[in-house]
This record gives C-alpha cells, sequence and structure tokens, in this order.
C-alpha cells in the first residue's frame, strides 16, 4: 500500500463500507449508519469533536455514492468537474504570508528593507517586522535575506496546484475554479486534512454488476501491474472477474492502437512542417485546452489509450457496460466529459481495492493467461513510454530516427514545454505530456508508491515486441480513434 496516513486509511474505510452495504443493497438505509460504523465512542481522533468528524465522513460517504459534498451546490457545478472540496473538513490554513523566522539575527545590512519595494519592512533590534497590510507577497525580502530567515507560508492545497486553480473564500475555506482547474487530482494528494476528494462511480458500477441486464467488461490500465502485491496480471483479471465482471481487458492493447495511429499522424504532420502533442493524458490535455487554448490543434486527433481499447471491446459487443480502472482521477472528467456517450464508468485503483476488499475477494488465485498487448504498449504507465511506443513504429516501418521527442515527466515539465511550443522554440517534432511525475505510476489514485509499484512493474514489463504486427491481428488497424473536438 502507499504511504498509510491518517486520511488514506479513512479514505479506505468510508470507501470500502460504501461498497459493502451497495453489495448488500442496503446502502440508502446505511447513509446515516456508516459515520457511526467508522467514528465509535464519543471521544474524537483527528479533528476538534467526534460531531465534526462523523460530518466529514457522512459528506465522504456523499461522494463515495457519486454526488457531490452536501455544501455544494449542483447548479454551480460542471458535471465533469470530479475534485471538490468538503468545506466541514478543510481546516483554513493560514492563507499564503510572508512571515520573520526566529532566525533574523537583526543584521546591520538590512537587506530585506532594502529589497522591499512597498516599504513593508522595518527594522528593530529584535528582528524585521513585516507590515502585512502593506506586504503584497512578491518574495524579494525572501530572497535577499542572507540567513534565510524569511519565508513564504502557502497553503497545501494552493502549493500543490499545478495551475493556480485552488483560492480562498472570505472565511478562508479552499474553493476549486472549474475553469482553471484540470481534475489532475494534485490537490487531493496535497493536503494534509484530506478536505479535497473526488466523486465516485463505484455504487454506480456495483449496482450494473447487480442487476445483470447487460455484461459489465472492465478495461485496467497498464498501471496496475505491482499496485496488488505479487499478484499477476492474470491472477488480477480473475479477481475482478470474481466481483462479477464478465470479462477484464489491458487499456495497454488500446495504447498499441493509439502508437499505431499517432505515429502515422506524426509523420503527416512532419511532412506539413507541424508540431504535435500526445493526448493520452487527460490532464496534460486539460492544460491545452483551458491555459493554452491557441495550442489545441497541436494536440494529436488520436484518441486516449482508454477510449481506443473501449471502442475496440465495443466493436465486438456493443451492448456492454465499459469500466475503466487506473490510478487516474483526470479519466473520470474525461469520461464525464467529451466521452460521456461512449465509456460508462471510472474506477480509481483505490475504489477497485475497497470493491475487493467489501466483496471478500482476496486473490484472484494460481491462474495464467495471455498478455492482451506488447510491452510497449505497458510501457505507456511510465514517464516515456509513449514516446518509446511510438519511435518503435517508426522502426517497424523502416524509418527510425524520423521524427524527434520530448517526453515531459510532470506538469512543471509540461507546461514548460507549451510555453516553448506557444514561443515557436520546440525544436522536436513531438512532445509527450505526463502530468504526473513518473508517468500513470504516479497518480494520485495508486495504491503503491511510484519507486516500490515501478520497480515489480519494470521486472514484470514483458509481452511482444511488435506493435504494428500486434493491432493487424486484432483487426485495430482501420480502427476509428479520431478524437471529435
Amino acid at each position: 500500500m502507499q504511504e498509510i496516513t491518517d486520511i488514506v486509511q479513512i479514505k479506505h474505510e468510508v470507501l470500502c463500507a460504501t461498497a459493502r452495504h451497495a453489495f448488500q443493497g442496503d446502502l440508502h438505509e446505511a447513509y446515516d449508519k456508516i459515520p457511526y460504523e467508522i467514528i465509535k465512542g464519543i471521544k474524537p481522533n483527528f479533528r476538534c469533536c467526534v460531531y465534526r468528524e462523523r460530518e466529514i465522513i457522512r459528506q465522504r460517504v456523499r461522494m463515495a455514492m457519486g454526488k457531490l459534498p452536501v455544501d455544494v451546490l449542483y447548479t454551480d457545478s460542471d458535471p465533469s468537474q470530479v475534485v471538490h472540496v468538503i468545506p466541514c473538513a478543510c481546516e483554513g490554513c493560514p492563507i499564503t504570508k510572508i512571515t520573520v523566522t526566529q532566525n533574523c539575527q537583526s543584521c546591520l545590512a538590512k537587506k530585506c528593507a532594502k529589497a522591499c519595494p512597498f516599504g513593508a519592512i522595518t527594522t528593530t533590534p529584535r528582528g524585521a517586522v513585516i507590515d502585512q497590510e502593506k506586504c503584497r507577497k512578491c518574495g524579494k525580502c525572501v530572497a535577499a535575506c542572507p540567513y534565510n530567515a524569511i519565508v513564504e507560508i502557502e497553503r497545501p492545497c494552493k502549493r500543490s496546484c499545478p495551475v493556480k486553480a485552488i483560492s480562498m473564500d472570505e472565511n478562508d475555506i479552499a474553493t476549486i475554479d472549474p475553469a482553471k482547474c484540470v481534475n489532475c487530482g494534485a490537490c487531493v494528494a496535497g493536503c494534509p486534512f484530506g478536505a479535497i476528494s473526488d466523486v465516485s462511480m463505484m455504487t454506480n458500477v456495483i449496482e450494473a454488476l447487480k442487476d445483470g441486464k447487460k455484461e459489465v467488461v472492465a478495461l485496467i490500465a497498464p498501471a496496475i501491474e505491482g499496485q496488488f502485491g505479487s499478484d499477476t496480471i492474470p491472477q488480477i483479471k480473475e479477481a475482478i472477474r470474481q466481483l462479477g465482471f464478465a470479462d477484464v481487458y489491458e487499456v495497454a492493447l488500446g495504447a498499441d492502437i493509439v502508437a499505431y495511429h499517432e505515429a502515422n499522424e506524426l509523420l503527416e504532420r512532419k511532412e506539413k512542417g507541424e508540431k504535435m502533442t500526445s493526448s493520452c493524458c487527460p490532464a496534460f490535455v486539460n492544460m491545452v485546452r483551458k491555459h493554452f487554448p491557441g495550442m489545441m490543434p497541436f494536440v494529436s486527433t488520436t484518441v486516449s489509450p482508454m477510449i481506443a481499447a473501449e471502442r475496440y471491446i465495443r466493436s465486438k459487443n456493443p451492448d456492454v457496460v465499459t469500466v475503466f480502472i487506473g490510478p487516474c482521477i483526470a479519466k473520470k472528467n474525461e469520461a464525464m466529459g467529451q466521452y460521456i456517450d461512449e465509456l460508462n464508468y471510472v474506477l480509481t485503483f483505490e475504489e477497485l481495492y475497497a470493491m475487493l476488499c467489501a466483496a471478500g475477494v482476496a486473490s484472484g488465485g494460481d491462474v495464467a493467461g495471455e498478455e492482451d498487448a506488447t510491452r510497449y504498449g505497458k510501457g505507456f504507465a511510465l514517464s516515456g513510454g509513449v514516446t518509446a511506443a511510438v519511435n518503435r513504429v517508426l522502426e517497424e516501418r523502416g524509418e527510425p530516427g524520423s521524427a524527434t521527442a520530448l517526453p515531459c515527466n510532470g506538469a512543471d515539465e509540461c507546461r514548460k514545454a507549451l510555453m516553448l511550443l506557444k514561443a515557436g522554440k520546440i525544436s522536436e517534432d513531438f512532445i509527450e505530456g505526463m502530468f504526473c511525475t513518473g508517468g500513470c505510476m504516479g497518480g494520485p489514485a495508486n495504491l503503491n508508491e511510484l519507486q516500490k509499484s515501478r520497480k515489480v512493474f519494470e521486472t514484470r514489463l514483458k509481452g511482444a515486441d511488435n506493435i504494428s504486427a500486434n493491432v493487424r491481428e486484432r483487426g485495430a488497424d482501420t480502427a476509428d480513434v479520431h478524437r471529435h473536438g
């Protein structure tokens, strides 16, 4: 498991309890009971009082049921916005401010006061003093102090957001601006109070499994390798089938399909003298769409591996319920937005784990099975994996090195690449945008921390080498993988 904190444990307990009651068919009756099942007694464990703790649990249950926190109005929210603040859980952390620490030596240089363009700093024999009414938080005094005695304090959620989508309301409660938010989930992982979470589709999936009117199939992300201890892909597939899924497919096959078609598109664009970015990561695409809208024509028109796999499956059996399972919160936004009429539901690894625990499924047993994709398709889980797969397709066509690529590992590198692209200063032909550091295996809803899961993943990375042959054998070389809009 990832680092076990109270936040991780509470989230798991809420998801597990919600899933258990959903499987039992008494969730709505148990809605008000779950906070008491989790928070027992009258002594608080992590907040000021047990009543606030239970209210936080109650709102988390609402989100586990696919609802927004009770304080948030549905009319105020974009349906595809899946990351929300739980107002009663927000501690109202100190707002961003510059402060003087005890390291101040009352030096004669007075570099801090001289650096401040607003006259906010005065010096005394006991140290520098900042007038917060005058301070504009420019940070020049922080840089000027020779003793590092002046620091900038910033809320963890605000600091973790790579697109500056978080601000504070009049009560110092964090708010998320949907016009800026890319639903990456960085704030979910960054808030030390667990005051930000994502809306779940878990109970919808459980109802579809119990309903039985249609077959429900799972699409598992490549990053699942290494998330469930020593269990192999065939064992994980079997465990998921034990939940009631009719079948389980690897989205790595969709990655093979994407690499095959994206290589074609890249060559076509290069002939025209055009640059191109990947379209696999929904948070990266959201960053382009919301913060660099003029760069959208550069984004590949090929769909993400999730949608490519979904379309492939539906071409074989159009009357199924499709459920993507991965480490990515932004995938929920992708499914609820642009592809709401195609992919039915999205689950995170955390939600899948809760369902397995609730249903009493410990392991898939001693089973074996074939791999659906090449090792390059599986490699999409890691930063640089898209680039490696596209280059592999170019090699298979006898055109090695025909295009250059810039892999971007994390949000900061993605932003820098887009700024260079906007300025016309990118020399590479192809930009691979991976919003999470490390790639999908560094996603906010993984069960294991990156280094541990990556070690397992890389030791098990296997499969065929020929992407083109795998795609053609499965009849996916002529598939519709065009991104509409």
